[in-house]
């Protein structure tokens, strides 16, 4: 029996194209119009495990797919990094000239802002999924409008591409994290690398001091997010990605830790596939 994968969006999206390069091997994937659906059918068990996007090098984090990770108690089980190829495309025949409005993700409309002030014309609509916009334009044939997505969702749903690689940074790519519902376990493979997330008492040098902790234990912080704590204003989660050689490194730090936090939960412990 496949695996059931969760992606947001439908096929030929991003999330359908990191799927389908992460495990190399027959899939279920199961598609979700929404990261929160996507979460919420992976703590119920609908589906084994789920890609989730997390940040992408133009538009930054995606902050509320944090809050949803700790929300559902979801483990980060693997990471992944894909270069991101955005197009625009249409129904077959017109020009850029022709396109009075774009459909596309919001991430993906923000990535191509640069592209899209040299055409003033063009409306910019925010839409749940970059491959569900351009299956939506295809199938109901609509002129004068575009969709910005892969160049796979082009061809699987019949599109032309009107300009190629319009993303502002041509090396635009996102961080994937692959997502389950209890902690990777080794399987012979090292795991180097560890996504935290903790809260500070309201003390003066309170994230001073856990930073030192993470450089004293030899960990290296690839990343580090604060998210609002919604019930008590102005107090906030950070969320922390390292990188270790040993894993008595982390398990000493996560000791100190422990003392110096209100809380710490381990958000998981993976595989480093940042090369």
């Amino acid at each position: 029996m496949n695996k059931k994968v969760g992606i947001q969006g439908i096929k030929g999206s991003f999330h359908h194209l990191v799927a389908m390069d992460y495990y190399h091997k027959d899939v279920e994937v199961m598609e979700h119009m929404s990261f929160h659906e996507l979460a919420q059918k992976l703590a119920a068990k609908e589906t084994n495990e789920a890609v989730m996007a997390i940040e992408n090098s133009i538009a930054g984090s995606i902050l509320p797919n944090y809050a949803l990770m700790d929300e559902y108690n979801l483990s980060v089980i693997g990471e992944h990094y894909t270069p991101v190829n955005m197009n625009l495309m249409a129904v077959e025949g017109q020009r850029i000239e022709d396109i009075k409005k774009v459909f596309s993700h919001p991430m993906a409309l923000l990535q191509c802002k640069e592209f899209f002030k040299k055409h003033p014309h063009i409306k910019l609509i925010e839409d749940a999924d970059t491959a569900e916009a351009a299956k939506r334009i295809s199938e109901e044939g609509k002129l004068k409008v575009a969709a910005v997505a892969s160049p796979a969702a082009a061809e699987m749903y019949g599109l032309e591409i009107l300009a190629k690689e319009i993303h502002t940074i041509k090396s635009n790519a996102t961080r994937f994290l692959v997502l389950g519902t209890e902690r990777q376990k080794p399987n012979g493979e090292k795991l180097d690398k560890a996504s935290l997330k903790f809260d500070l008492k309201s003390e003066r040098g309170s994230l001073v001091s856990v930073l030192n902790i993470i450089r004293d234990c030899y960990l290296d912080m690839t990343k580090i997010q604060s998210l609002p704590i919604i019930d008590e204003p102005w107090k906030y989660s950070f969320f922390v990605d390292v990188i270790f050689e040993r894993f008595e490194d982390l398990e000493k730090a996560i000791d100190v830790l422990k003392l110096m936090t209100e809380e710490l939960k381990i958000l998981g412990i993976y595989k480093n596939n940042l090369v």
